[in-house]
């Protein structure tokens, strides 16, 4: 449990996980944000406005998945770092993760990395597909990483 460990277990995030169904049709948006506090940067930076808008400064946010088409926007905006966007349908094998990324050095292309849970614990190989690292992504780089499909939920990170 987040209070308790400091990181949430894939029971906290019920909530927020697409379905099976959504998942496979395409890259989405996920956000393992838990906690109420005064944030909306990833409302302000959905231009499709997948994030909808909150009632209330200190609202969670919702992601209308039929509207998230995965760009990634949300994932470097995101100051809690609770962003994910997971493409299920990225091969036959591999599931593409984009997640923010806020450690030098940056990876490397192609290179396979340790694949990390919540914990940060390794789980698994990830292979780095693309690094986006742009002014307008507020010096918070996205890493897309292929990983197995059955990984899709579990990893949330990587040791370069």
């Amino acid at each position: 449990m987040l209070a308790n460990s400091g990181y949430a277990e894939i029971e906290e995030l019920s909530r927020v996980i697409p379905s099976k169904e959504r998942l496979a049709k395409g890259a989405v948006a996920i956000a393992e944000c838990l906690q109420s506090i005064p944030c909306n940067p990833c409302n302000s930076a959905c231009k499709r406005g997948a994030f909808l808008a909150f009632k209330d400064i200190n609202d969670l946010p919702t992601v209308d998945v039929e509207r998230c088409n995965g760009c990634g926007l949300c994932v470097s905006a995101c100051p809690g770092l609770a962003i994910f966007v997971v493409d299920e349908s990225f091969n036959e094998t591999e599931a593409l993760i984009k997640l923010p990324y806020e450690f030098l050095p940056l990876p490397i292309e192609g290179k396979d990395v340790p694949a990390l849970d919540r914990k940060g614990e390794i789980v698994g190989t990830a292979r780095v597909v693309k690094v986006q690292n742009t002014k307008t992504m507020d010096r918070t780089p996205v890493i897309w990483i292929a990983v197995p499909k059955a990984m899709s939920m579990i990893v949330r990170n990587i040791r370069p």
